[in-house]
């Protein structure tokens, strides 16, 4: 939905009765207490999927262009809402983005009547440091806190010092970095029958994120029965998201079409 084509008068009054508040840059709408910004794809009702992403930054900032904003005409197309989420900072602090997203997820849920949209087929999406953020939040919630599916780009995964990348473990973590806590965030290890469904996408010539964080995750969701796809392209680097330069843009993009087409989601 365009809101610069709607009168100043008609957006006054969407404000006044959905108790929404429409961010000042960007055309998308305020829901939550979260900094997070839904976009519904046009002409989709009640039944429609929605996608939580969460940018990549390597938990130091935020890439909302190539991986967040950009990403949404493409889901669109496929019938798919988008919801953008600038996640806080860990600063050492994993709980605080954690929450963000745990937050945003729920209040999509709660106001899912208001938004049109489908409570059960909200999912989550995260690029490198977010796409361990989306993977920590797809293994480690339960229940209603759960999304329905997961999809991830070149994602850090494992705090296994073969795989890790440093940055992102240590601006999660901070100082406290015991072997406990390596395993609880290396989510690889985390993984359960009831895990969401996922795909995942990587370059094998990522010099960042070892392409080894995807293949390990994948392992053990196929270990697990959990459905899950797995695509590393031999060219790309890190860090592409929705740019095209990047070499297999367009067959990284009919391939996730294809997965969300085909996407069976169980009925509650």
């Amino acid at each position: 939905m365009n809101f610069r084509k709607i009168s100043p008068l008609l957006v006054l009054l969407f404000i006044m009765f959905s108790g929404f508040v429409l961010h000042s840059e960007v055309n998308g709408v305020r829901f939550c207490d979260t900094d997070a910004e839904f976009f519904k794809a046009p002409g989709e009702g009640a039944d429609s999927k929605t996608v939580i992403i969460l940018p990549g930054g390597g938990y130091q900032g935020h890439a909302m262009d190539h991986e967040g904003y950009d990403w949404i005409p493409f889901f669109h197309r496929q019938g798919v809402n988008v919801v953008v989420l600038k996640y806080n900072l860990p600063n050492g602090n994993p709980d605080l983005p954690l929450t963000d997203v745990e937050t945003t997820l729920l209040s999509l849920k709660e106001k899912a009547g208001q938004l049109d949209i489908n409570p059960d087929k909200i999912g989550i999406m995260g690029f490198s440091a977010g796409g361990h953020l989306a993977s920590t939040y797809a293994t480690h919630t339960t229940g209603e806190s759960q999304p329905a599916f997961q999809i991830l780009f070149y994602p850090v995964i494992s705090f296994d010092p073969a795989y890790v990348h440093e940055g992102s473990r240590d601006n999660l973590l901070g100082d406290v970095q015991n072997d406990q806590i390596l395993e609880f965030y290396s989510n690889e290890k985390q993984v359960k029958k009831d895990t969401p469904p996922a795909i995942l996408f990587h370059s094998d010539d990522d010099g960042f994120v070892p392409r080894e964080n995807s293949v390990l995750y994948y392992l053990s969701l196929n270990k697990a029965g959990v459905p899950a796809a797995l695509h590393i392209y031999p060219v790309g680097g890190h860090g592409w998201g929705f740019r095209e330069s990047f070499p297999y843009h367009d067959v990284m993009l009919e391939e996730l079409a294809v997965w969300l087409k085909n996407l069976e989601l169980p009925q509650k």
